[in-house]
């Protein structure tokens, strides 16, 4: 058997310091969702490095401020950019 190293179409892959964006995105959605005091039904979570962008709607300023709160506390969260929205 014949070991290659491993190439993505010819590119190497990226290089992340700290976790990778995906799963940051996925650790904060996830705390969202187990918090019972934010509705992150309508909450997108996107990650630019250690970066949280928030974006959507949410029921009030404080059910905003709450989730900018949990995706802080997650591990490996820098900051927190809030974009929500109170309908």
């Amino acid at each position: 058997m014949v070991f290659k190293t491993g190439t993505f179409h010819g590119e190497k892959p990226e290089h992340f310091d700290g976790p990778h964006p995906a799963w940051l995105e996925s650790a904060v959605a996830e705390n969202l969702a187990a918090a019972g005091d934010v509705d992150a039904s309508d909450i997108t979570v996107t990650c630019r490095g250690t970066r949280v962008i928030l974006t959507g709607n949410v029921a009030s300023e404080e059910e905003a401020q709450r989730a900018v709160a949990v995706a802080g506390a997650t591990k490996g969260v820098e900051s927190v950019e809030n974009r929500l929205s109170s309908i």
